[in-house]
């Protein structure tokens, strides 16, 4: 198939974990024997390569909310590539990609990592109201409704009445391949303790990071020093934990890294922590519709992953299979599950099922096979 892939708000290579799951789309893609050509923003360096076509495109003025003004060059592109099939990364104010395939009778496949539908309370559904007929929500709803195909991670982000049978519910992924169990020499950073849980991603509020910090303050009461922590990555949140961490011993901090060296610095780590807060984030109310990708690479590197036990993480990781489940709620709770992991062997034990769930169920490739599949059934 000739697939054009339509992600202008996204940049390329980036950091980010939309960044990382376009890449890893189209280059799965493209690994299958399709051919891909992605319309993404460029990033600091060169593009990938994995046999993708990279085609640099920028909302107008770099707003993404512009989107919709690219619609006769992503038609343009489209043509130009004889795509059979247009996928658009949803964005609320997008849909060009949507209405080249409609306009052109191509298949139209519609990629939702975010919610279309308004969590109570939603400054964007006021707005909506304000206006009377709720374009807004009218245009998504149009968006669900001309799309042949929605791939989503959780099917209830999507508008009430969507047919089943056009959605296709898929987790993330990671590059089994590149993120394997191993204990690079030399460690690229410098281990803060014997035993190092690491937080790698973004330093958003709901991310949680900073429950992470409040954990190795309680383990420091309890008079662990053998358990430290190792922060990776960047965002808003970022100068609220280092603060709380400032008077904390064994706490590293590295500043956001190529996503190209994130394989080394987990496989150094010994246990993941991914200490989500969804009463931090208002849309969460809709469910835990996200797809973790710091989840899945945690345990590509065989690394036990702690996590709290809320909406779907459980059916994500299994409790004391390939990780353990607290309470978030429970006050010590997190600090209590790093202590118990400090013994060796229970972590190898639920590394290697770690491991061996992502190989099976939460690589891309089986992501990208799945896609193609569904694509194909079109």
């Amino acid at each position: 198939m000739r697939i054009l892939y339509c992600a202008i708000d996204q940049t390329v290579p980036g950091t980010t974990g939309g960044s990382v799951h376009v890449a890893a789309v189209a280059e799965g893609l493209a690994a299958l024997g399709h051919d891909v050509k992605v319309l993404v923003s460029p990033g600091d360096g060169p593009f990938p390569g994995g046999g993708v076509t990279w085609t640099p495109m920028t909302a107008p003025f770099g707003a993404p909310q512009l989107r919709w003004l690219r619609r006769r060059a992503v038609e343009r592109a489209a043509r130009e590539f004889g795509a059979e099939v247009v996928i658009e990364r949803y964005y609320n104010f997008g849909g060009e990609g949507i209405a080249t395939a409609r306009a052109n009778r191509l298949k139209a496949v519609l990629e939702v990592n975010a919610p279309v539908i308004d969590y109570v309370g939603s400054p964007k559904a006021w707005l909506d109201r304000a206006l009377l007929v709720q374009p807004m929500r009218r245009w998504r709803e149009r968006l669900c409704a001309e799309a042949d195909l929605i791939v989503s991670p959780s099917a209830a982000i999507l508008p009430p009445g969507t047919p089943r049978q056009k959605v296709v519910e898929l987790e993330w992924g990671a590059d089994t391949d590149r993120f394997r169990p191993h204990r690079p020499e030399p460690a690229p950073y410098r281990r803060p303790a014997p035993v190092v849980a690491v937080f790698a991603g973004a330093f958003r509020r709901w991310h949680g990071a900073i429950h992470l910090v409040h954990a190795m303050r309680d383990l420091r009461q309890r008079g662990r020093t053998d358990v430290g922590a190792l922060f990776v990555g960047d965002g808003p949140e970022l100068s609220r934990t280092k603060q709380a961490a400032s008077d904390l011993e064994g706490i590293t901090f590295t500043g956001a890294v190529p996503h190209a060296q994130m394989p080394a610095y987990l496989a150094a780590a010994d246990i993941g922590v991914a200490p989500f807060d969804v009463s931090a984030h208002r849309a969460l109310s809709l469910g835990f519709y996200w797809s973790p990708l710091k989840i899945f690479e945690y345990m590509a590197v065989g690394l036990p992953v702690v996590a709290p036990s809320v909406d779907r993480i459980p059916a994500l990781v299994g409790h004391e299979h390939e990780g353990i489940l607290y309470d978030h709620d429970a006050p010590g709770a997190l600090a209590a599950t790093l202590e118990r992991l400090c013994d060796g062997p229970l972590r190898v034990r639920l590394g290697a099922a770690g491991r061996a769930r992502a190989v099976r169920e939460y690589s891309w490739k089986a992501h990208c096979a799945a896609l193609a599949d569904a694509i194909a059934r079109l």
